[in-house]
C-alpha cells in the first residue's frame, strides 16, 4: 500500500499530460486488481470455511474448487459492476483517477487490517466506503440515492434475511430427517456440502469480482476510454483471474473464525448455511443489482443455523466482534481513502 501511494503521488506530481494520465490509469487498474486479489484471500473463507470445518472437503481441495467457481461466477453478469461505477461522479482526467485510486487504497488497507486480526469484515463495503470517502474529500458528486438504495439498505437487510432463512431451512432439515440415523444423515450432507460450497463460491465470484470491474470502468469513464454502458471483456477476465488467484492463496485466519469460533458446525448445518447464503447472493445480483457482502451473508446464515440448537450455541462474543467490524468498515475505509486523497492531492497539486 505505501508503494502504491508513493507511485500515485509521484505520477500525480508530473502534471496533466496525457502520458502521465495513461500511466496513472494503468496504475489504478493494477491497484484495483491488487484489491481484487486481497478480496479473494480475505473472503475465501466465505465459501469454504463451513465445508472445511465439517471435513466435507480438505482445505486445499476446497480452495481449488472455490477458485474455479469464483472464476466462473465472475463471468455470469455485470449489473453489480454498473451499480458500483455509479456510486460517485469524480472529475475528469488525472484528478478523477487520483480519487478512484485513493478509494481503492483505502479499501485495501482496511482489508489487510481485518485480515490480520481474523475478522470477516466486508471487502465490498470497504471498497464502497473507500470510494465514497475519496469522493467526499475531493468534493466529487456522490450519488447518495444509489448508496442508500443499493448499498445501505441491502447491507442491513441481507444479514437479517440470511439469519432468518437459514434458521427456517435448518428447522426444515431437522424435521424432515428427525427419524433418520444421524450417521447416515451426516454422510449424505457431507456430500451435499460439496455442491452447496460450490454454489457459495459461484455467488462470491458473481458478486465480488464485479465490484472491482465497476471501479475499473469508473476509471475508464473518467479518462474518456469508456462510456460506462458496458464492461470490456479484458476487464471481466482480469478481475475474474485476480479474484481466483487470491482465493487460492487462502484466508486461513478468517476461515478459523467462521468455521469454528462462531458455532460448532456439522454437515447439515454447513449445508443449510451455504445453500441459504447462495440464494441471497444470487437474488441480490440478478434481481436488485445490489453489491451485498458475501461475508455478512454467510456469517449471519451460520448464526441462524446455530440458533436452532439453542441461542447459547452461538458464541455471541465472537459474533459481537464481527458486528463491530461490520459497522466500522465503511467509515474506516472512507477515512483512510480521504487521508490518501489529501496526501496525493497535496503533493500532486
Amino acid at each position: 500500500m505505501p508503494a502504491g501511494l508513493a507511485l500515485v503521488i509521484v505520477l500525480g506530481a508530473i502534471g496533466v499530460r496525457s502520458d502521465a494520465q495513461i500511466a496513472v490509469l494503468i496504475l489504478v487498474v493494477i491497484v484495483s486488481l491488487v484489491f481484487d486479489y486481497t478480496n479473494g484471500f480475505h473472503d475465501a473463507a466465505n465459501a469454504i470455511a463451513t465445508s472445511v470445518s465439517t471435513r466435507a472437503l480438505t482445505p486445499r481441495a476446497a480452495l481449488l474448487m472455490a477458485a474455479v467457481m469464483n472464476m466462473v461466477g465472475a463471468l455470469l453478469g455485470t449489473e453489480v459492476a454498473k451499480t458500483i461505477s455509479e456510486v460517485i461522479e469524480p472529475p475528469d482526467g488525472l484528478h478523477g483517477l487520483t480519487v478512484v485510486a485513493a478509494g481503492v487504497l483505502g479499501a485495501i488497507t482496511w482489508n489487510l487490517i481485518t485480515w490480520f486480526f481474523g475478522l470477516p469484515s466486508s471487502s465490498s463495503h470497504a471498497l464502497i466506503g473507500g470510494v465514497v470517502g475519496a469522493g467526499l474529500a475531493s468534493a466529487s458528486l456522490v450519488h447518495w440515492q444509489t448508496v442508500v438504495d443499493k448499498v445501505a439498505v441491502p447491507m442491513v437487510v441481507s444479514p437479517i434475511v440470511g439469519f432468518v432463512l437459514a434458521y427456517l431451512v435448518m428447522i426444515a432439515i431437522l424435521w424432515i430427517f428427525r427419524r433418520a440415523h444421524p450417521g447416515k444423515v451426516s454422510r449424505r450432507f457431507r456430500i451435499a456440502q460439496t455442491l452447496s460450497a460450490a454454489s457459495m463460491a459461484l455467488g462470491h465470484g458473481l458478486q465480488d469480482a464485479q465490484k472491482t470491474m465497476g471501479i475499473i470502468v469508473l476509471a475508464l469513464v473518467t479518462t474518456g476510454h469508456s462510456d460506462g454502458e458496458g464492461v470490456p471483456l479484458w476487464v471481466i477476465l482480469s478481475c475474474a483471474g485476480a479474484l481466483s488467484l487470491g482465493t487460492y492463496a487462502g484466508g486461513w485466519r478468517i476461515m478459523r473464525t467462521l468455521g469454528r469460533k462462531v458455532i460448532e458446525l456439522d454437515p447439515p448445518k454447513g449445508f443449510a448455511a451455504e445453500a441459504t447464503a447462495s440464494v441471497v447472493l444470487y437474488a441480490a445480483a440478478y434481481i436488485w443489482h445490489a453489491p451485498i457482502s458475501t461475508t455478512h451473508t454467510i456469517t449471519s446464515a451460520i448464526m441462524g443455523v446455530g440458533a436452532t440448537k439453542r441461542l447459547s450455541a452461538v458464541r455471541w462474543g465472537v459474533a459481537g466482534n464481527i458486528v463491530v467490524a461490520w459497522i466500522l468498515t465503511m467509515p474506516a475505509a472512507a477515512l483512510v481513502a480521504a487521508v490518501v486523497y489529501w496526501l496525493v492531492h497535496a503533493f500532486g497539486a
